[in-house]
Parts: C-alpha cells; structure tokens; sequence
C-alpha cells in the first residue's frame, strides 16, 4: 500500500537537504516531489518591469538560470526541476509528479497550471482538505513542499528524513497559521512577496517549529 507524504519547508535548503537524504535512503526519483515560492529559487529579485521572472509574454516557461542553479543545488537528483506560473501565485519552481498533476501536461503556464491545479494534485494525492489548506497556505507563503510516495516499508523511514530536516507537517503548521487568524487558503489572495516571505520566516522561527 501506497501512502503520500508530504511536508513544508520554510528554507530551501533544509528541503535541499532532505531530498539528498532521500536519494540516499534508495527513494525512487519518480516517488518525490518539489514545489517551491522560495524568493531566491524563483528569481523574485526581477529586474524592474518584469513582473513574472523566467516566464515570456506568451506564457511559456523559462528554463535559464534559476532552473538550472536549483538542480545544481539538489545535485542533478530531480532532473525535471523547471520554472512555471500558478496565477495567484506567480513563478514556483517545481519538478516531479505533484507539478505534473497540477499543470495536466509539463511544466507550461497555459496548460492548466492554475492556484487550482495546486490544490486538486494534493487532494488527488490523498490529502485531507485540511492539509491541503495549509500546505496550498505554505506555499503561498513562500514556503517549499517534498512530497512522497512511499510504500509501508518506507513510510517512517521518509518522515523521518523530512521531519529532522525541519519539515513541518499540516497539523503543527495549521494550528499555528490559525493563532493569527488564519482560517483557510485562498487562491486568489495574492502571494507574499520577499519581505513578507522574510518576515513569515522569523515568524516561524521564534515559534520553535521549524
């Protein structure tokens, strides 16, 4: 039997961490997943005028130097790794199944890669609606998610690769996006922006979860 495991990260680099610790623990690279609104992953230090880095005026995704500096820094182990446009969410950067779910075909803006498409691969995945609130919220956020599929033989062995490398699970995260008044994911708010990524990050750090 077959289980999704899914966890949010605020650092891409402890994600980056834990995908280099799945690779060793035998994953298969077809059974994981990265999606990612980290500002430093999706070039959100645009040069004036271009509002959606890496994505040209026909909608079509750029695969230049971000994509190629965030396959670098996971040592080549998602190959995929590209740049698409989530409206309501701008650029992420995304590899794997869940990307591929929620776009229906690749990585291109026009084939379906709306804030829905997010929401309907983890719910598709097995999620509850409750964690795909949160984990949709995470995102949104600037957050990072790996998700997993893992037989019963692997299960605990992929949490606890995730969890020590300070992914954080729905529950913890929801709980704590409720205490400031949070009460579910909104595709259309619009997605925070560096500062507000910044900001939600020391957030999370003086809360002791991450």
């Amino acid at each position: 039997m077959s289980v999704t495991i899914t966890r949010l990260f605020d650092q891409w680099h402890d994600a980056e961490l834990a995908l280099r610790d799945l690779g060793d623990a035998g994953v298969d690279h077809d059974d994981i997943s990265v999606t990612s609104r980290d500002p430093d992953r999706t070039g959100q230090q645009a040069a004036p005028g271009d509002e959606e880095p890496g994505i040209d005026d026909d909608g079509d995704v750029s695969r230049g130097a971000t994509a190629g500096a965030a396959i670098g820094g996971i040592g080549g182990l998602l190959a995929g790794l590209g740049l698409m446009a989530i409206p309501g969410l701008g650029p992420v950067v995304a590899a794997g199944w869940l990307a591929a779910a929620a776009t229906g075909a690749g990585l291109g803006a026009a084939g379906g890669a709306a804030a829905g498409g997010i929401v309907g691969a983890l719910k598709a995945a097995g999620h509850s609606d409750d964690e795909v609130h949160v984990y949709s919220e995470g995102l949104r956020r600037g957050g990072t998610l790996v998700s997993v599929k893992a037989d019963d033989a692997q299960a605990a062995e992929v949490r606890g690769i995730l969890e020590r490398n300070h992914g954080v699970d729905a529950e913890t995260r929801g709980a704590d996006y409720r205490t400031r008044g949070w009460s579910g994911y909104d595709g259309g708010s619009p997605a925070y922006d560096r500062v507000e990524v910044e900001t939600e990050r020391t957030i999370n750090r003086s809360s002791g979860v991450i």
